[in-house]
């Protein structure tokens, strides 16, 4: 088991440039990560490149065990991978935030290792047989995002491997040395070369995007970026998935019970202090419960502590970096300048270090608000009042994303039936955002494309080839 001074040191270059990270609860340093280039990424793919084959002659079976030694090694050293995270990220090591985020990248690799993909027969009539196979695409190029660094790698780097791909990790500028130590623990099991990450600028990233070694892109962040990928991509016609910016809706239904539901509701719209695509952001609650739901929400809120990581009692932490803060702190300003009311929080204390935003809930807010209109990946939910069933959906459908959304009712049945109405790759009921590794995830409009997770996810990561004869 490696200690957190271990994985410091083993993550730390000893040469060419470095850059320090600090952590967004105190302003303290974290640690120095390389500022990889163009060369560093080319000689990442080539080495990937010459890997692979050998990775995917193993069989499934094989690299399945392979990818379960690497969950052992998460496993060993999760308490210091969550300390580094917690320190770089800024989110608590206690609630479902560090440790929990460390936990769920041994679940991940886990489950891509024990999903079953056999060879699918679609046609046997006597004359005819036929079967679609999965075929390794080759190297795949991941980049992630600053709010899940960790787990969010794991989604893509667990189900390439297991499909016989090698990966290059590209990850955030913001959050580089906790994806740099968790693959650091993954390759204390993988072949050399198979994984490897490169820190690097946007001119690296558009590199990865376009590079003819590269056989498809897995992407997690905003649609603007998600658009240039596409773009960069177009050359070498790259497969793609691509898990892009959300304003998830949640429609309370007028039977509701709003003590029931608040609990859910609030760590639907504020895990990892609301930086989360899928986060509930926008809360559209029926005229006859609206107000013992904001009651409710606010008492629950009011209670959650808000602090520095490392102290076990915090389970929500700050924004991860100045400029996420600013938009949050712009967009509340706009909702209360408009008139909306602010029911909690609003009121930052400019004197404390660190990007810190105070849990925030605006209620008789515009639908067409900036608050409400423009995602705000932070601690601030607008709660909007509605009639009838027909306006909420028609507010829930009328951005032109759709990640995730849900529906929140003491009937099963009618919720189910409002949720078949609205655009969104994922609608819960009665919960928001819990994503299982056994069920496909993706977006609808410009949330993006592709399938993540279960079967679907795995033969995202392969060619298919259709064996007819």
């Amino acid at each position: 088991m490696q200690t957190y001074t271990d994985l410091l040191t083993a993550i730390t270059p000893t040469s060419g440039k470095t850059r320090t990270l600090l952590d967004p609860a105190t302003g303290e340093a974290v640690g120095k990560a390389p500022v990889h280039d163009v060369e560093d990424l080319e000689r990442a793919v080539a080495a990937a490149t010459a890997a692979q084959p050998a990775w995917a002659a193993l069989g499934h079976e094989a690299r399945s065990e392979a990818l379960l030694k690497a969950a052992d090694a998460v496993e060993r050293s999760a308490e210091d991978l969550a300390k580094l995270l917690s320190r770089e990220q800024g989110k608590p090591l206690n609630g479902p935030n560090a440790r929990f985020e460390v936990g769920a990248c041994s679940a991940w690799l886990r489950a891509a290792a024990a999903t079953e993909l056999t060879a699918e027969t679609v046609v046997d009539d006597g004359e005819t047989h036929a079967e679609i196979h999965y075929r390794p695409i080759g190297v795949v190029g991941a980049i992630g995002p600053w709010n899940w660094p960790m787990m969010i790698a794991v989604w893509q780097i667990a189900p390439a491997l297991r499909m016989g791909n090698a990966v290059v990790v590209k990850p955030s500028e913001y959050t580089p040395l906790s994806v740099l130590a968790l693959v650091q623990v993954l390759n204390q099991e993988l072949p050399e070369g198979l994984l490897s990450v490169v820190c690097g600028d946007r001119e690296v990233g558009a590199r990865l995007a376009e590079h003819p070694g590269v056989g498809k892109i897995m992407f997690t962040g905003s649609t603007a970026t998600g658009k240039a990928i596409i773009k960069s991509s177009a050359d070498t016609v790259k497969r793609l998935t691509l898990e892009l910016g959300g304003n998830d809706a949640g429609i309370v239904l007028p039977d509701a019970d709003p003590k029931a539901i608040a609990e859910d509701l609030f760590w639907g719209a504020f895990i990892n202090t609301g930086q989360t695509c899928a986060a509930l952001k926008r809360l559209y609650v029926h005229a006859d419960v609206y107000d013992e739901v904001c009651e409710a929400l606010t008492a629950f809120a009011a209670a959650v502590p808000m602090g520095v990581g490392l102290d076990e009692a915090n389970v929500l932490g700050p924004l991860q970096n100045k400029q996420q803060y600013d938009i949050v702190s712009r967009l509340v300003e706009a909702a209360r300048d408009s008139g909306a009311r602010v029911l909690l929080g609003g009121n930052p204390d400019l004197e404390q270090p660190g990007y810190f935003y105070p849990t925030t809930l605006v209620a008789d807010i515009d639908n067409n608000n900036p608050l409400v209109a423009e995602e705000q990946f932070g601690p601030a939910l607008p709660i909007i009042r509605y009639s009838t069933v027909d306006e909420a959906v028609a507010m829930a459908n009328g951005l032109d994303v759709g990640l995730g959304a849900s529906v929140w009712s003491s009937d099963l049945a009618k919720a189910r039936s409002v949720a078949a109405r609205i655009q969104a790759g994922t609608v819960w009921v009665n919960k928001h955002g819990a994503v299982d590794p056994r069920i496909p995830f993706g977006g609808a409009k410009q949330s993006g494309y592709g399938l993540e997770f279960g079967v679907e996810g795995l033969k995202s990561l392969g060619v298919p080839q259709v064996i007819n004869g």
